[in-house]
């Protein structure tokens, strides 16, 4: 057992079971007002369309795909359950539309550095729905060569054969969904797939050349304990992945209605839950993974390892990147964007969103323009989240302000963190531990002003 793993204590773990924003973006989305409108958000495109951060920086685009054929009871993303594929067809007509739109303010052939299709699950849409896609977004946008060009695989609806289209269409990072490799939670999630497919899959991935292969996992599932989450953590050694992201099941079935169908009785306790925690971080640094931050371990030669050993780290909306912090547009149903020192999102159903763009209008229902306070706190958190420190001189000299005096209660909680051994402090900088790594999204919540008003985490999952 690695040194760093040993010495996280399951007590330490228990004191930090505490619900909190996972920090994709500051302020949260949760946050985000209906006053912001769409015409607040095209305002902010043409702000980027004047100024230098059109040509200095590339942008990021990411595409929510909302269909599935089956129900997955654990899932809280915004999906549309069906088995008629037809439904995709008009969906991508609208997406066609909506990037018409954008193209309107910012122009054709803005550069992008960064793609994700997510979901739902992307893979719903047939090879030649793909290639429609991509070559739509082709036209109206100029790829960056060596780009991060990613989408999210279900297994249960791909072959080795699709491997060979998402290759052909510049797709250089695939994310399998697999949660766990026990039959029997499976079962209890409605997600049955079996290891040897995922095995199948990535062998063949790994045969066409993708640059790096992710494997998403879920602990406190129903019918999980720690033993049988140690067999799927072997199998998951086993396979190998270049990326592996471990979540935490938030079970909020008041919030998300396909969670009413987990019986309750079936989930693991809280102690059983840490336990999965500890010996997850324990048997993947013992593999030799790099623990990245905040659920995500990569292997050493990985590019996010190395983004983060460089000091590189950058994070948005699709969580940890190599890619430099900049805009990125949200395609589709409930996506989120940010343009400079704005957040928005979509219309979360495909009636409403299919409505504003019949009426030629971006379909933003939300969103925010962030004030100078925010501004400064997202710096912090997010060098927080990234680089695990915070450089006192680098805030003062960006916002003109004394960072001591600005943040004199935060500095003040942060002692009961520094005693804990998550941070130290000096006259300089706050740097996060090597132990306090594995918390870091509780450091974060120092810092958030939102959270300091509101103390109601329940929207929240757990932070470890």
């Amino acid at each position: 057992m690695s040194a760093v793993a040993e010495a996280i204590s399951d007590e330490l773990l228990r004191r930090f079971d505490i619900s909190g924003p996972r920090y994709t973006s500051y302020p949260t989305a949760d946050r985000f007002v209906e006053a912001f409108t769409a015409d607040d958000y095209t305002q902010a495109l043409s702000q980027r369309r004047g100024g230098a951060a059109a040509l200095a920086l590339p942008l990021s685009l990411y595409v929510h795909i909302p269909f599935c054929e089956s129900l997955c009871y654990y899932c809280a993303c915004n999906k549309i359950i069906t088995k008629h594929h037809d439904r995709a067809a008009p969906y991508l007509q609208y997406l066609s539309r909506e990037v018409d739109l954008y193209t309107a303010q910012i122009g054709l052939g803005q550069t992008v550095s960064q793609l994700h299709l997510g979901g739902g699950s992307p893979t719903f849409l047939n090879d030649d729905e793909l290639r429609g896609l991509m070559a739509m977004l082709r036209r109206n946008f100029t790829f960056e060569p060596g780009g991060e060009y990613s989408i999210e695989v279900d297994p249960r609806t791909i072959d080795a054969s699709r491997l060979d289209t998402l290759a052909e269409l510049g797709f250089n990072r695939l994310s399998f969904g697999v949660q766990d490799f026990d039959p029997s939670v499976q079962k209890a999630v409605h997600r049955v797939q079996p290891a040897e497919q995922v095995f199948a899959l990535v062998e063949a991935a790994r045969a066409r050349g993708f640059a790096s292969i992710n494997v998403d996992l879920i602990y406190g599932l129903p019918r999980q304990s720690p033993e049988s989450f140690d067999r799927t953590l072997a199998q998951v050694n086993a396979l190998r992945p270049d990326r592996i992201a471990l979540y935490a099941y938030a079970h909020l079935p008041e919030r998300f209605k396909p969670q009413r169908r987990i019986a309750t009785v079936e989930l693991p306790s809280g102690a059983a839950k840490v336990s999965m925690l500890s010996r997850s971080q324990a048997a993947f640094m013992e593999a030799g993974y790099v623990y990245v931050g905040m659920d995500h371990f990569a292997l050493p030669e990985d590019a996010l390892a190395v983004a983060k050993r460089q000091g590189r780290l950058h994070r948005n909306f699709q969580g940890y990147s190599t890619e430099p912090d900049c805009d990125l547009i949200g395609l589709g149903v409930s996506s989120i964007g940010r343009i400079g020192a704005t957040y928005s999102q979509n219309a979360k159903t495909l009636e409403e969103y299919y409505d504003f763009l019949d009426q030629g209008r971006l379909p933003v229902v939300r969103g925010l323009a962030l004030s100078r306070d925010d501004l400064v706190r997202r710096t912090v958190i997010m060098a927080l989240m990234c680089q695990g420190e915070v450089q006192f001189e680098s805030i003062e000299l960006a916002y003109l302000m004394d960072f001591r005096s600005y943040f004199a209660k935060e500095m003040e909680a942060l002692q009961d963190l520094e005693q804990q051994g998550l941070v130290t402090v000096d006259e300089s900088a706050i740097q996060v531990t090597t132990q306090g790594w594995f918390f870091v999204r509780a450091v974060a919540m120092v810092f958030d002003r939102y959270l300091q008003t509101d103390r109601s985490r329940a929207r929240f999952s757990k932070i470890i």
